[in-house]
């Protein structure tokens, strides 16, 4: 789309604001409204090119956001209430952050001139945003709406990155002159100093044990061809960083490690590189602090090359090194091969690997797997390497409650494709009102809820710093089984059908019936 002329002789500042992000082709607005929005939510009323997503709190909004982003490859426009509002998408928008997703957050304000009452919702909008985003801007009157919304979009696609407007009340509801809405130039990204190449060249030729680290655009299938061409011909290996917001992988595509989240388990694995060459991505570090544990997770002498940073075409940027070594980019890729299927048990005791283990057997091929399993699923990733071909976006920020909305913006930006939704007990009681969101949507997600009744991770955490019997009240705090929730029960009275699992016969059936219907589903997996 290339411009976009309003429709009426007279517009406001919330009408501009709409234009100019359906120019740049932003269709979507995960929304949870209030007061000082009513006038955007009018002019979204009149803009039937615009799709608008309701979400019962404001973290289902934001993660929303970014499950769209990271499948649509654009942005979404979040619509938040005033301070309190934003603060309740923080966690997500931190999520969000650390995937780099695009995104453009559309915070209301009160009227300029009503803030010197410090009316109950007055709030200090922008230091509540700034931790949280890229870039944070302030609209200054109607005519200004234009101008910071373009700024916005910009900033949303220079990283790409979080953005965050805020809208006072008088700027969307002042009249505006009607007017062509020209689309935003974006820079293009930046390119790695030839230094900085020569010096990966360099790394990787000198005989020392070499490692290229993957994140953001070069784990997707594409660019993992050419880094899959560099490593068959030079030996290096391919690692992806520990969180990243997509990586397509499975048959047909070339694989890659992902860094192990438990310490120990981190070190071994690193243990053994000389050299690490950073593509967008940061050195591996110990998610916390443990009692004699180390911090980074790569030897005190491993020589670390940033070539590539999160700014640059990542993609275009192993072009660039894979030529520079020397390497055909018509060299067969060293992708997964189709071979015998992968087995699952049939029938006995449900556990997490058996759960694991079928959905990584039985997923469609496309499948989009949102993955907040946590302690549960964190074998999946290595257990779904030989699956159909498929898309897999996680947690990135380690901040909970991401999966079920994170699903939802997958659903809405790819209607086509099936989304499976990993999701851990506790962190989906964070933002289980996303179920009703997924309902009113007729969205095409499954589900499948890890029932282990229990704070698992934190479990682990707590043995991780040597405290190995749990008292009465620790038990209190890293146990949710009394009383044991029932997400079944949960799932209908907000719209969903689901049905619980108990034994892998149970989960079979019903992972079975979920494929083959559209629509959202949701089990209760009882492990």
């Amino acid at each position: 789309m290339d411009n976009f002329e309003a429709s009426e002789s007279k517009m406001n500042g919330a009408d501009r604001l709409c234009d100019v992000l359906l120019t740049n082709d932003v269709e979507v607005c995960f929304a949870n409204p209030g007061t000082s929005e009513m006038h955007f939510v009018a002019a979204l009323d009149r803009k039937p090119q615009m799709r608008c997503v309701l979400g019962l709190f404001e973290g289902v909004v934001t993660a929303a956001a970014d499950g769209y982003a990271r499948m649509a490859e654009k942005p979404a426009a979040t619509l938040l209430h005033l301070g309190p509002g934003l603060a309740n998408g923080l966690a997500n928008l931190h999520n969000a952050k650390r995937a780099r997703t695009p995104m453009i957050n559309i915070v209301g304000d009160h009227a300029s001139y009503h803030l010197q009452h410090d009316a109950p919702l007055t709030s200090d909008i922008e230091s509540l945003a700034r931790p949280m985003s890229h870039w944070v801007g302030r609209v200054e009157g109607p005519e200004d709406v234009g101008r910071a919304t373009a700024e916005a979009y910009k900033a949303a696609m220079s990283l790409p990155g979080i953005a965050t407007l805020i809208l006072p009340a008088d700027a969307a509801w002042g009249e505006v002159a009607s007017s062509a809405v020209e689309q935003t130039k974006v820079p293009t990204p930046t390119t790695a100093p030839e230094e900085a190449l020569g010096a990966a060249v360099a790394a990787i030729r000198s005989g020392g044990r070499t490692a290229l680290l993957l994140t953001g655009r070069a784990l997707r299938a594409d660019a993992l061809e050419i880094a899959g061409r560099i490593a068959d011909a030079t030996g290096v290996r391919l690692l992806a960083q520990m969180s990243n917001g997509r990586i397509e992988r499975g048959i047909g595509r070339v694989p890659v490690t992902k860094v192990p989240y438990p310490v120990d388990e981190a070190v071994a694995a690193l243990r053994d590189i000389d050299n690490l060459i950073l593509i967008g991505a940061k050195v591996p570090v110990a998610f916390f602090a443990y009692p004699g544990k180390p911090g980074r997770l790569i030897r005190d002498d491993c020589e670390v090359i940033e070539f590539a940073r999160p700014g640059d075409d990542l993609r275009n940027e192993l072009a660039r090194l894979a030529e520079e070594l020397g390497v055909r980019p018509d060299a067969p890729a060293p992708v997964v091969q189709y071979g015998t299927g992968l087995d699952y048990p049939r029938s006995g005791q449900l556990t997490a690997d058996a759960i694991t283990l079928a959905v990584a057997a039985l997923m469609p091929e496309k499948a989009i797997i949102c993955d907040e399993a946590v302690t549960s699923g964190r074998r999946f990733f290595n257990l779904s390497q030989r699956s159909a071909p498929h898309d897999y976006i996680q947690l990135t920020g380690g901040a909970i409650g991401i999966g079920i909305p994170l699903a939802i913006g997958a659903a809405v930006a790819c209607p086509d494709r099936k989304v499976i939704g990993l999701q851990a007990d506790g962190s989906g009681m964070y933002t289980v009102q996303g179920l009703w969101t997924q309902a009113r949507e007729n969205l095409d997600i499954v589900t499948i809820i890890f029932a282990n009744r229990s704070y698992a991770i934190l479990q682990g955490e707590m043995r991780n710093v040597g405290v190995n019997n749990f008292g009465h009240n620790a038990r209190r705090m890293l146990n949710i089984d009394d009383p044991a929730l029932d997400w079944v029960s949960m799932a209908n009275g907000m719209g969903v059908e689901a049905g619980r699992a108990e034994t892998i016969e149970d989960f079979l059936n019903l992972f079975r019936g979920a494929l083959a219907r559209r629509g959202p589903f949701l089990i209760e997996a009882v492990i």
